[in-house]
């Protein structure tokens, strides 16, 4: 089991050591504000009754992005099929998503690439990138994942699968039925098997429902490797998915991952969507860029402001666009096969 990595930096003038690249630190940084802004201008489209519910990931920013850098992305087996939760958005503005396609999802929009608008918000859908479906069915991802595992094992392709999750959905039996498929003796499976735990359900809170340690745990009873990560670190995060990431490519074997994260607005919208008193990854990590010299405040702000404009600009855009038509119900329903009339079958 993989333990917190410590990382070492030396700050003399003159002698920088510093655990990753500096651009890759930058970009990491980039992305983690960009997912957040863009999670934060959701709230607020929620908030003022633009929106009928939000759910999503602020808090798993450090966890998240670099999930989405390591990432093979491009379409078919021999790229990484991706099977995300509804805390997703930090991995898919890695991807490469533009902000504006998460607004026009939550707004219910015509022009909503993922479903038409007929879906709610972080329901991403990206056949261009592998990204299958998210759905509202609690934790049903960890067993399709298994599909799109297994035609990369019978094809001896390159890709992998990802499938995340959180702590309180792995009480599903879709979880386990992930465990006992990806690890059957000679039929291995190349799954990256992750759990993002924010330490709740709900409303319940992980102490009270869980009797093992951790939830990776559970995989050493199938003899896969499993590590646990502090997910609310960029640097050790990137690291250890990187060294997850190859173990797969190499040994076509899965991994059962868990990352320790916060949940800094509630569950969703059900619960109020206001920000809860945990630890902050951005934040963390803006102090470490500034003592190292790679950041300042003013261009911290900088960036801060540049995503909450941009995200703002998207949400009056999209304010303009077409909700979709009753006779727009049956499009997107099956792939292939955008201009059948459904209702001759």
């Amino acid at each position: 089991m993989a333990q917190s990595v410590a990382h070492k930096v030396d700050t003399k003038p003159g002698s920088m050591a510093l655990p990753l690249s500096k651009d890759l630190l930058l970009n990491l940084h980039n992305m983690m504000v960009k997912s957040r802004a863009l999670e934060e201008r959701l709230i607020k489209i929620y908030k003022t009754g633009e929106a009928f519910f939000w759910i999503g990931g602020p808090g798993e920013e450090a966890f998240g992005v670099p999930l989405g850098l390591l990432a093979n992305k491009g379409e078919g087996k021999e790229h990484d099929w991706m099977h995300l939760h509804y805390r997703c958005t930090p991995t898919m503005v890695a991807l490469g998503m533009p902000m504006i396609d998460s607004i026009r999802l939550i707004m219910n929009k015509a022009t909503d690439q993922s479903t038409g608008g007929r879906n709610f918000s972080n329901h991403y859908s990206y056949p261009k990138m592998n990204v299958a479906p998210v759905t509202s069915p609690i934790e049903v991802q960890y067993s399709f994942a298994i599909g799109t595992a297994w035609a990369q094992k019978r094809d001896q392709a390159k890709g992998i699968s990802v499938v995340t999750g959180g702590d309180a959905g792995t009480a599903e039996g879709d979880f386990a039925s992930c465990l006992i498929w990806a690890s059957r003796p000679g039929k291995e499976l190349p799954m990256l098997i992750t759990v993002q735990n924010n330490k709740w359900g709900i409303s319940t809170s992980y102490d009270s429902q869980h009797g093992e340690t951790h939830t990776c745990d559970r995989a050493k009873a199938f003899n896969i490797k499993t590590m646990v990560i502090n997910g609310n670190d960029p640097i050790e995060s990137y690291i250890e998915l990187q060294k997850a990431y190859e173990y797969i490519r190499k040994e076509k074997k899965p991994v059962c991952l868990e990352a320790r994260v916060s949940r800094l607005y509630g569950h969703s919208s059900a619960d109020g969507a206001n920000k809860r008193d945990e630890a902050c990854c951005i934040l963390t990590f803006e102090k470490k860029l500034m003592d190292w010299g790679l950041l300042t405040q003013k261009d911290i702000s900088k960036i801060w402001e540049g995503y909450e404009a941009e995200a703002r600009a998207a949400m009056e855009q999209v304010r303009t666009e077409p909700e979709p038509l009753p006779d727009s119900i049956w499009d997107q329903v099956y792939v292939g096969n955008e201009n059948a009339d459904w209702r001759n079958f």
